[in-house]
């Protein structure tokens, strides 16, 4: 009886009637990937059609859909890619959200208001000043060099074209990395840390911490990564995840992604965690030390990006006291059940009680 019980608590939290966080975890990664083989091809075939309607033979796009030689055109390969990500990743927390994890969508940090579209606007800001100090400090001490303006990274694709693939790429990289790593990631660990050992701010700070060292090993494998790149990025998480913790809502964390990127590439030409895309509004030589600039990889593996994104924080905790009270946002770690008769106790207290609750019933 005794093993029945301790497999039951290893895969189900009684108190709240759900699987527990690293199974709800796991079960929406394999979704998510799932999805994306899905969506890939329906987009894909989309594509084959529209292509067709512009005069491609539509025997010929068809077989490329197929065959994903499609992917080979670059837009295709800049939308259809990373926007068959985004629906799978949107698309598995709704699912998941709804039948595993019992929540609204909302409460990923998408209580979609004036509020949230007022702290999207000020990420976007952010985003795109601070890449702007990046450039600006690193052409005035020498260590990046201008010298080019308006290019494209490929002949067959004009700067304006590239500039936009680029734009669609990114909005859909910073959505979904958003959601993904902020939103279903951090939002489960927060309430699965929960419980007798650690208080609900020890838990989301746990959270907070675990899932930035996700975003930063998940950057492992890009061109041009080495152990510092990885740990600056982590730092970044850290930074991009600020605005979770202290509002409960990815509004800041997704406009800043989206600007940091899109500025960092195709306005000012670093590269972005090691990639190059579309094209440039001016185009840039990183020829300081590779500690200062980040070398290949882009100045998110140097001091300046590093320094950035300290300046991003300071900006980011003044934007937040100004806005609302500070302070971090604690109700992360709470589960708020999406149905009342989900859990054996609905309302609040019962919940911001669970570290009185017997150790079996612990995340």
């Amino acid at each position: 009886m005794k093993l029945v019980a301790w497999t039951k608590w290893l895969f189900w939290n009684v108190t709240e009637r759900r699987l527990r966080a690293l199974w709800r975890l796991g079960i929406y990664v394999l979704l998510v990937f799932a999805l994306i083989n899905l969506f890939t091809f329906v987009l894909l075939f989309i594509s084959a059609f529209i292509m067709a309607a512009f005069g491609m033979n539509i025997t010929n796009a068809l077989s490329g859909a197929m065959s994903m030689q499609l992917l080979e055109n670059p837009w295709v390969n800049m939308i259809v890619t990373p926007g068959a990500v985004f629906l799978a990743v949107f698309g598995a927390a709704f699912i998941t959200g709804r039948w595993v994890d019992r929540r609204k969508f909302s409460d990923f940090g998408l209580a979609i208001s004036k509020a949230w579209w007022r702290d999207f606007a000020f990420g976007l800001g952010l985003g795109a000043v601070l890449m702007g100090l990046v450039f600006l400090f690193g052409w005035l001490i020498g260590s990046i060099r201008v010298v080019g303006l308006l290019q494209s990274l490929r002949p067959d694709v004009s700067v304006l074209a590239g500039l936009f693939q680029s734009l669609v790429f990114f909005i859909f990289v910073g959505l979904y990395e958003e959601m993904a790593l902020r939103g279903v990631v951090l939002v489960n660990l927060a309430e699965g840390l929960y419980g007798k050992w650690l208080n609900k701010r020890w838990a989301l700070l746990g959270a907070w911490v675990i899932s930035s060292l996700i975003f930063g090993v998940l950057h492992w494998g890009n061109p041009n990564a080495t152990w510092v790149s990885t740990l600056n990025i982590s730092v970044a998480g850290i930074f991009l995840g600020l605005g979770m913790v202290l509002t409960g809502s990815l509004a800041i964390p997704m406009g800043l992604h989206i600007t940091w990127n899109f500025f960092q590439g195709n306005v000012f030409g670093f590269p972005v965690s090691g990639l190059k895309l579309g094209a440039s509004v001016i185009t840039t030589d990183l020829i300081g030390p590779q500690w200062l600039t980040g070398g290949q990889f882009g100045p998110e593996a140097g001091v300046l990006g590093l320094g950035a994104m300290l300046i991003g924080i300071l900006l980011t905790l003044l934007w937040v006291r100004w806005k609302r009270t500070s302070g971090l946002h604690e109700k992360i770690s709470v589960y708020k059940p999406w149905q009342k008769d989900v859990v054996h106790a609905a309302d609040e207290e019962t919940f911001g009680q669970r570290d009185q609750v017997d150790d079996l019933d612990k995340v």
